[in-house]
């Protein structure tokens, strides 16, 4: 029997070290599967519970595994459900191939059943690359450039292959007049700035004495450079959600995270610097960097597209974070660090006492449990092996602050396109590329009822392929979608409402056994860590559900007495009994979070 392009298609993607790809059957890609049967499951096909779930899935995996996630959706439907998860890859700059469905093409045009235009729907997520693959010759050429070119630039890319072109007989193409041939290679290579670049953007770092470094996901494979060039800088380092993992907690000029969901150090080391460095960040707020003029700056970033658009940098350095940071180290001034050593005393203060203001806010008591608690309580217990992802939401305030990333510890979230619904595909992601490491998702009971909850049927399906079978699903059951809450009452000043915030009370421990999974709920302070230890233990995936307070606010660094105050009116308007309780604790917790008892901005 000849080979089907859909037995070249897997074969391609063997050459590449694809070892799993993420999808969902359907007759679109009838010929894919059969060939899969064919090539006794290589690479091994994944089947999530539905097409969104399977991208997110291919992006915890490619976050995780820094390698290529790739997905697989049957035509129209299928391919309309991968959308949500590819333009998390494309926001947050993540290689992702998809490999998608099409009716035949004798009925193209036609109207016929479960036709779309896949090109046009794809056209702006999978912008870099998109192609149809027509006849046998094209696929080598049209499949390694999609892939090469989700490498490159970080992207999701799209392969669109018609159900009849899947099941011809392959032919490579010849060496002939318009026959495009094609390679397997990807050589690895390094970008670099100019040496004048690097010389001016040295004479920027040492023209101050209270440097701030901000650092995205760009510099995670520069932690050593980093962390030396903090040191000779005299500098604190504050993190972009996206670069949580990229630098350790545990070092004592690590300020945290930076914006709306950052902490009080990270948003002093910005208000008071004089000069700031940017390695592998484009984190949009501007309000929550230096005010414009005041101080000089510089950003090191590998795309040229991304550098010189978020803040008025003086130099841009264009260039790969590492390789650029072993060229501009050695231009620091060895004076430099002597400079700065009364602001890095500074910068390390105001983090000491921003660790004992976190202690002291997990410790409030709540009704019936501090949220803030929970993600304490867990932090001690993290395996330093461990893979730590976040959903959107309330809980997400909880991973930037409480959660210290030490030794060799993984974490992410949606960083950009901030969707829900993606904490638990991406654990499941990054079980499959680190099946022997430990994997924690935290998770709002918004996001587990949107889909988590059937995604835990794969978890239960696949735990027996993971060499470390532990994967915990931490659920905060508050019964309210309570970001969007926070928001209303902050940004509206008005009481949530009811009809579009309040959630269903669903017991998540009980359907996690219900599946043959550990579940576990709490409902009292007390047995917070009792519950997160009983998770790790499990011999396979858990969910530890905790029964906590809607009414902590996740309160933004820059805030003030005046506008928490607002806040709290907004509260009484909806209920004056629960209202003054949470304006008394919502004061309480000012009077330890700002200095002056929240008078300073």
């Amino acid at each position: 029997m000849s080979a089907k392009v859909a037995d070249h298609i897997l074969e391609r993607l063997r050459a590449w070290d694809v070892d799993c790809v993420f999808g969902y059957p359907g007759d679109g890609i009838n010929g894919l599967l059969a060939a899969w049967g064919r090539a006794a499951d290589r690479p091994r096909f994944i089947q999530a519970r539905h097409e969104e779930m399977a991208a997110f899935e291919a992006v915890g995996y490619a976050k995780f595994g820094r390698r290529l996630g790739v997905c697989a959706a049957t035509s129209g439907p299928g391919a309309i459900h991968l959308l949500n998860g590819l333009y998390d890859a494309k926001l947050d700059h993540v290689p992702v191939l998809a490999l998608v469905g099409q009716t035949h093409r004798s009925a193209m045009g036609g109207s016929y059943q479960q036709e779309v235009d896949l090109h046009t729907l794809f056209k702006d997520v999978a912008s870099d690359y998109v192609e149809t693959v027509t006849v046998p010759e094209q696929l080598p050429n049209v499949l390694d450039r999609a892939i090469r070119t989700a490498y490159a630039r970080r992207c999701p890319t799209a392969v669109i292959l018609p159900g009849d072109v899947q099941e011809l007989d392959y032919h490579p193409p010849t060496h002939a007049f318009k026959m495009v041939p094609s390679s397997l290679d990807r050589s690895a290579w390094t970008a670099l700035p100019s040496p004048t670049a690097l010389e001016r953007a040295a004479d920027v770092l040492n023209s101050g004495t209270r440097a701030a470094v901000l650092i995205g996901q760009g510099a995670a494979g520069a932690r050593a450079e980093v962390e030396e060039l903090a040191e000779l800088l005299g500098a604190g380092v504050a993190k972009a959600l996206l670069g949580k993992d990229a630098l350790s907690d545990e070092l004592p000029y690590v300020t945290g995270a930076i914006g709306l969901l950052g902490t009080r150090p990270s948003y002093e080391l910005m208000r008071d610097c004089d000069t700031l460095l940017t390695i592998g960040s484009s984190f949009p707020y501007a309000q929550f960097l230096p005010e414009y003029g005041k101080v000089r700056a510089v950003q090191i970033d590998i795309d040229p597209h991304m550098v010189g658009m978020r803040y008025p940098y003086e130099v841009n350095l264009v260039g790969d974070a590492r390789a650029t940071l072993r060229q501009l180290i050695p231009m620091v001034s060895k004076e430099r660090a002597a400079a700065g050593r009364d602001w890095h005393a500074q910068v390390r203060a105001n983090v000491e006492r921003w660790h004992g203001v976190l202690d002291r806010r997990a410790g409030l008591s709540a009704d019936p449990v501090n949220p803030e608690h929970v993600a304490r309580a867990l932090d001690p217990l993290l395996p330093t092996d461990a893979i730590v992802t976040s959903d959107s939401g309330s809980t997400a305030n909880w991973y930037a602050r409480h959660l210290t990333l030490r030794g060799d510890m993984r974490a992410s979230l949606s960083g950009t396109l901030a969707t829900m619904g993606c904490g638990v595909p991406y654990a499941i992601g990054a079980k499959f590329a680190h099946p022997n490491r430990p994997v924690v998702a935290l998770v709002g009971d918004g996001a587990m009822q949107m889909n988590g909850m059937a995604e835990l049927i794969t978890a239960a399906k696949y735990r027996h392929r993971w060499d470390d079978p532990r994967l915990v699903v931490g659920v905060w059951n508050n019964r309210d979608l309570n970001q969007v809450t926070w928001e209303l009452r902050a940004m509206g000043g008005a009481p949530p409402f009811q009809a579009s915030q309040s959630l269903p009370d669903v017991p998540y421990a009980d359907f996690a056994r219900s599946i043959g999974l550990t579940g576990v709920r709490v409902e009292k302070p007390e047995d917070v860590a009792a519950g997160w230890r009983a998770g790790l233990a499990a011999e396979g995936p858990a969910v530890v559900e905790f029964v906590t307070d809607p009414a902590v606010p996740p309160i933004p660094p820059h805030a003030t007495w005046e506008q928490l105050e607002s806040t709290a009116a907004a509260l009484l308007k909806g209920d004056a009994e629960r209202g003054a309780v949470v304006k008394q604790g919502l004061k309480a917790k000012v009077q330890e979070f700002l200095p002056g008892g929240g008078k300073r901005g």
